[in-house]
């Protein structure tokens, strides 16, 4: 099956990138109109949707993430969520925000995550599996995103 494949619909046949370009139309005139998905951006993901969905219905929290340069990034988690699920949804928003603005495609999570801790309230969130709501992070609290200092190695004896 080709890219090319014809798709067909009631009003007769249209192909692929013709089906898509109107999915994305129909989608932008939904985002546009509904009041609850409004402050969306143009071309909204379907899981952009859904996270702001689920913030309305209260089944899902904002966490600010401040970076070094006092940036912050309004990150969109479930309310269960742990430290690796909030890293995981800080990757997703600066993979997204830096395909739509035409900047650098690839970041190196791995290295990102070895040379940078999530800090809420003085506290590192060291444990990926740890509930953020253990950490007591609700809401529209900030978590801080700062560089890991190097850990000075004991004198041996």
């Amino acid at each position: 099956m080709s890219a090319e494949e014809q798709v067909h619909t009631g009003s007769g046949a249209m192909n692929h990138r013709e089906a898509m370009e109107n999915i994305k139309q129909v989608l932008n005139q939904l985002v546009t109109s509904d009041p609850l998905l409004c402050d969306l951006p143009s071309e909204v993901t379907p899981e952009e949707i859904n996270s702001q969905i689920a913030l309305e219905y209260g089944q899902a929290m904002v966490v600010n993430v401040r970076r070094s340069d006092d940036i912050i990034m309004p990150i969109v988690i479930t309310q269960n969520a742990t430290v690796l699920d909030l890293k995981h949804a800080i990757e997703r928003y600066v993979n997204l925000k830096q395909v739509r603005e035409g900047g650098k495609q690839h970041i190196s999570w791995r290295y990102v995550w070895k040379r940078h801790w999530l800090y809420f309230k003085s506290q590192k969130l060291m444990d990926d599996n740890k509930k953020l709501k253990d950490y007591e992070i609700r809401n529209k609290d900030e978590v801080t995103f700062i560089k890991r200092l190097k850990e000075k190695q004991p004198i041996p004896s």
